[in-house]
């Protein structure tokens, strides 16, 4: 829709697409419309088409649903990570803080989400059925927690403790460097690290 503060609707509408993303106002959605238009059309070209192939070729690894750019991430494809240690985490932010530590030598399995009813997201919402086949097949020793100590992160994490109680594997959680109420993605990778290497026996 035409705004009418601006003098263009091909503005405007630039503004309000921008201006959809998490986090961004409609300023900050016009001050980066603006610096677009500022570019030259080669970096312009250049930062549309990454978009628009980050979309269509962007694929989902079939084993941990990592986003990657072929069927196997380059964690679970990598043959030095430890296969046996599955650190579960709520999504690929996680992921990425946790890989930044370079304390971690196991592979991961993302939620895509954390259980939350006020949301409407339920454990069937969550792929918590392709974890369970994955320790089906008798090579993980260790599952490590590694949620957001919120909530929802830790109603998760219960529900996930008496789900794989049938396993014969070792389940721990991040130790509690990580302060409750804390996402994972903003922890500071010294703390993190520590959380990771520290990780305790999970109790319910």
């Amino acid at each position: 829709m035409f705004n009418e503060d601006f003098s263009s609707k091909l503005l405007a509408d630039a503004v309000n697409e921008f201006a959809k993303l998490p986090g961004i106002g409609k300023k900050t959605a016009l001050r980066l419309v603006l610096h677009l238009l500022n570019q030259d059309d080669e970096q312009v070209e250049l930062f549309s088409s990454s978009m628009v192939k980050l979309k269509k070729e962007i694929k989902i690894c079939k084993v941990c649903n990592n986003l990657s750019d072929n069927d196997l991430c380059d964690v679970c494809a990598n043959p030095k990570r430890d296969v046996s240690i599955v650190c579960v985490v709520e999504n690929i932010k996680d992921i990425i803080a946790i890989e930044k530590t370079m304390q971690y030598q196991g592979v991961y399995h993302v939620l895509g989400g954390l259980i939350s009813p006020i949301d409407g997201v339920a454990p069937s919402d969550l792929n918590i059925s392709s974890l369970e086949k994955r320790l089906s097949e008798g090579k993980v020793n260790e599952v490590i927690f590694a949620l957001n100590t919120t909530m929802e992160g830790e109603t998760t994490s219960f529900f996930l403790y008496r789900k794989l109680a049938e396993f014969s594997v070792n389940i721990s959680s991040i130790a509690r460097g990580v302060g409750f109420g804390d996402e994972l993605e903003y922890t500071d990778e010294l703390t993190l690290g520590r959380a990771i290497k520290n990780r305790t026996v999970y109790q319910s």
